[in-house]
């Protein structure tokens, strides 16, 4: 009897749960995005993208705006420095210069040349010329310019091709599509190209190429440390294409997470595979200035950034 009167009380329950509003609510879900406009791209459609993007561009030469942002949760606080204007010239296999000027009265800033080695900067208004090597990790944390490395923005300009001899390349699909899209819910569309080079006898994670679907175009690079930490993050932007059909993104934001530093190159004038003689990548010591090397200690001064002021 017990038993029939819980079986009464179930069937009870069941029959008016549909019907009472209280218990559930419908919603509807819009689609964070067109699927019709996502592009599909294949593995070794993507890795050829990289490879003949590496090919077609063998030099570059730009006039660009220069923001930088030095700090982060290590040093509590984030200082922005006032734009300037720079010129970038980079050719393949290794060679950078960078050039900052002065903003207002355009005097120089900064000279820094590098041939995939060791590198030279010059800073006038410091009355500072420092040689190091790309691999030196010496940093200086009241001198931010001076822990620039060209290699890591050598890497961010101009992406290197996916060797089969050393390197494997792994496709992610890192589409998010939630199942229910809630507010501020990031929702992306990308394919992930993991590099995993070999090292010595061991292999690890290098980089990351990620696409963006709806072009199919490098929109972010990640470059990994050998501890598996990202050395250097480069998000790409303002995708144009030049004369001779190569598209090259027009404003390259690079971050260094472990040495809290942020630089923006803004181009305003892109000329690419245009001829640039060795000349051109050499910096010589100034009369009178004694040589830094930076694989020895150095003093900290307190100073900002040269190339201009906080705001």
């Amino acid at each position: 009897m017990r038993f029939m009167l819980r079986y009464r009380i179930i069937l009870v329950w069941l029959a008016v749960l549909p019907l009472s509003g209280c218990l559930f609510r419908s919603r509807k879900i819009e689609q964070p995005f067109n699927y019709a406009e996502l592009q599909t791209a294949t593995q070794q459609e993507l890795v050829g993208y990289i490879n003949t993007q590496a090919v077609a561009i063998q030099s570059l030469q730009a006039t660009v705006d220069i923001d930088t942002s030095v700090g982060g949760v290590k040093k509590g606080q984030v200082t922005d420095y006032q734009q300037i204007r720079g010129y970038v010239l980079a050719r393949k296999p290794a060679m950078l210069r960078l050039i900052g000027l002065m903003p207002v009265v355009r005097n120089t800033a900064f000279d820094m040349v590098s041939d995939g080695t060791e590198f030279k900067l010059w800073i006038p208004p410091r009355g500072r010329f420092l040689v190091g090597r790309n691999d030196d990790e010496t940093r200086n944390p009241a001198q931010p310019l001076e822990n620039l490395r060209p290699q890591s923005l050598y890497d961010a300009l101009l992406l290197r091709r996916i060797d089969p001899d050393n390197e494997i390349a792994v496709l992610e699909n890192d589409t998010e599509i939630p199942a229910e899209v809630k507010k501020n819910t990031i929702v992306r569309a990308e394919y992930v190209i993991d590099v995993i080079a070999r090292k010595d006898q061991s292999w690890r994670l290098s980089r990351k190429v990620i696409f963006n679907r709806t072009d199919l175009l490098p929109h972010r690079q990640l470059l990994y440390d050998e501890k598996g930490d990202v050395a250097t993050s480069a998000i790409y932007r303002g995708y144009k294409k030049d004369g001779h059909g190569v598209s090259y993104p027009w404003q390259i934001e690079i971050a260094r997470p472990q040495e809290e530093y942020d630089i923006t190159l803004s181009v305003v004038k892109l000329d690419i595979n245009q001829p640039l003689p060795d000349e051109k990548f050499v910096l010589q010591q100034p009369p009178g200035i004694p040589v830094v090397r930076l694989d020895q200690p150095q003093a900290s001064t307190g100073q900002p950034p040269a190339g201009g002021s906080s705001r």
